[in-house]
């Protein structure tokens, strides 16, 4: 861990000059300045002024954050094959997120999981094929390369109307699937 780098930050962060700093943690700019560039170390009874006038402590300072996994490949996705359709899951454990992006395979004249009435919003985009969207007693078609987007407020599925196999790249928020 870089120190005086993430000293700096907090600092930064907290909107104070080294002046500032020195002021609240009874230490000389200079001495701060040292540690901020490494070329010192404080002590541990120090780092902890220095740490309180940034309103934190040795505990938080040094609580080293696990990196968020950002990209994800095809060794990540696992799937659930039903009858009617195959849920492909792109994103792992995206039930503990704000939105849950999915792939549907819908097979020919079948019908996903009917989504029930929730607070959210889904966003749903045809990769492959044509499906019909029904929400309540309408009834919306959609082929490769179309779109939609809806609130959740109504009960709703999608029904695979071709021939063969539709790929659906659905997300909802929050997590349903």
């Amino acid at each position: 861990m870089d120190i005086g780098r993430k000293l700096k930050e907090l600092r930064l962060q907290n909107d104070l000059t080294l002046g500032d700093l020195a002021s609240r943690s009874e230490l000389t700019k200079g001495f701060l300045s040292q540690v901020e560039r490494n070329l010192t170390t404080p002590s541990i009874a120090t780092l902890e002024d220095i740490l309180e006038a940034l309103g934190t402590n040795l505990s938080e300072f040094f609580r080293e954050e696990q990196e968020q996994q950002i990209v994800f490949t095809t060794q990540d996705f696992f799937e659930d094959e039903q009858e009617d359709y195959t849920i492909e899951w792109i994103i792992p454990n995206a039930q503990k997120n704000k939105m849950e992006p999915i792939l549907l395979t819908l097979h020919p004249h079948k019908k996903s999981h009917e989504m029930v009435s929730h607070q959210g919003e889904e966003f749903g985009y045809v990769l492959k094929g044509a499906v019909t969207l029904v929400r309540g007693s309408k009834k919306y078609k959609l082929k490769a390369q179309e779109t939609f987007y809806l609130d959740g407020s109504q009960g709703h599925y999608l029904y695979n109307h071709g021939s063969s196999d539709a790929k659906i790249l659905w997300i909802t928020t929050p997590p349903m699937f």
